[in-house]
């Protein structure tokens, strides 16, 4: 679904064969995966991720694809366990606005960057530009009373969507030459409405926790308006919502 995303990712980070590439929070495996078949088998691509099931899950990936120069490892952003000047690029795909001190982790990043080596990161824009939140978010607000507004420098998906927010923090870590720019795209897959729904409530924290409060019959009610929502944007089972995201890339001096 987010493949537009990597792609972008690469284009920024200027990645080509032999490149040796860090993934920072990759999540289920991208894009680790797609930037190893762009290094080639004379580059090679360092997977890490905080969660050991999503480093079992991008390890099994890998192997079906019998990708051979991809490397997992458990560890937080913060805290890599690899030697200063390790790699050609680092990247990380919607993986920063989730980390407990952003700062913290992008210098660590930039210390296993090699000097002139790129780092680009990619977070979400605006919530209201991107259907696929918004569409579950607001369906769920008809069904629970107004709560605080949560902070807004605290962990969560759009965390950075205000323009020039994580660029600005990515300079205070130490890198130079720092530029974002808007993606826009579609996310787009053979997902119906009912797999829409389980996915959001899958991937969603806050989704979970708030159904857990509900009876059967509310969450069976919930669910309906939601995917009634999503046909807006779903033909014949294939899914095509608009996104926009942020790509904040910079380099280390």
């Amino acid at each position: 679904m987010f493949q537009p995303v990597t792609e972008a990712l690469i284009k920024e980070a200027e990645l080509i064969e032999g490149e040796q590439v860090l993934d920072v929070a990759g999540g289920s495996g991208e894009p680790s995966l797609t930037i190893a078949e762009t290094v080639g088998p004379t580059g090679s691509v360092t997977y890490t991720d905080a969660v050991a099931e999503m480093v079992t899950a991008a390890e099994s990936e890998a192997q079906l694809r019998g990708l051979t120069n991809v490397t997992f490892r458990q560890c937080a952003a913060d805290a890599l366990p690899f030697e200063n000047n390790s790699f050609d690029a680092v990247v990380c795909r919607l993986g920063i606005m989730f980390f407990p001190d952003p700062l913290a982790g992008l210098r660590e990043m930039l210390r296993v960057t090699k000097r002139e080596g790129v780092l680009s990161l990619a977070v979400w824009g605006k919530s209201d530009l991107n259907p696929f939140s918004y569409l579950i978010t607001d369906v769920v607000a008809r069904h629970f009373e107004p709560t605080e507004p949560a902070d807004p420098n605290a962990p969560g998906a759009f965390r950075f969507a205000e323009p020039g927010s994580l660029a600005r923090i990515l300079a205070d870590a130490g890198a130079v030459d720092v530029r974002e720019r808007e993606l826009k795209f579609n996310i787009a897959a053979p997902i119906s409405p009912e797999q829409f729904w389980e996915l959001r409530a899958e991937t969603s924290g806050t989704l979970r926790e708030k159904l857990a409060t509900l009876s059967p019959s509310q969450v069976d009610l919930l669910k309906k308006e939601a995917q009634l929502a999503f046909r807006k944007y779903s033909s014949n089972n294939q899914m095509s919502i608009p996104a926009q995201m942020i790509i904040v890339t910079g380099r280390k001096p």
